[in-house]
């Protein structure tokens, strides 16, 4: 649950999880796809604040974020240095018609990044990731808890 916005972008943070944290990027909207810093913010990112729900389970770290309207096809799930989860993916606009009159235009397009920094127990190489109806579903496995092991002592007298 987002408690404090952040100064990086507008991102929100959980101030008592440390693993929230989204990644900061210092570049990250300084250049806009067409490659001019004065593009206007709308094709910087499509929903820069696409929103993601991580549950930690006793079995498995599982993200859920919600992405209504793209395709499987448009969507990119990636491990980055080995513990950064990257989901990103890009909306195109619609095709737009002489004849058209646009009278609103409310829903985002364009290009969009989240990152999350995994701990240490999560298994990068068994990640599963599914969509459907319009929710990416990332499953990421835990390395089981070692329990300690107890050995009974007999006492004597």
């Amino acid at each position: 649950m987002s408690l404090i916005p952040s100064i990086f972008g507008g991102r929100r943070t959980n101030v008592f999880d440390p693993f929230s944290l989204d990644v900061f990027d210092p570049f990250e909207g300084f250049l806009t796809p067409s490659g001019l810093a004065n593009a206007p913010a709308k094709d910087v990112a499509a929903f820069t604040n696409a929103k993601v729900d991580w549950r930690e389970t006793p079995e498995a770290h599982v993200f859920k974020a919600d992405l209504p309207g793209l395709r499987k096809e448009e969507v990119k799930v990636e491990v980055e240095d080995g513990n950064i989860l990257q989901i990103s993916g890009e909306r195109s606009n619609e095709n737009e018609e002489k004849n058209d009159k646009w009278h609103r235009v409310e829903r985002s397009s364009g290009k969009f990044t989240r990152r999350f920094r995994l701990p240490e127990n999560a298994k990068m190489e068994e990640i599963k990731a599914s969509m459907e109806n319009g929710v990416l579903s990332v499953t990421v496995p835990k390395v089981p808890e070692k329990k300690p092991e107890v050995k009974s002592i007999d006492i004597s007298g």
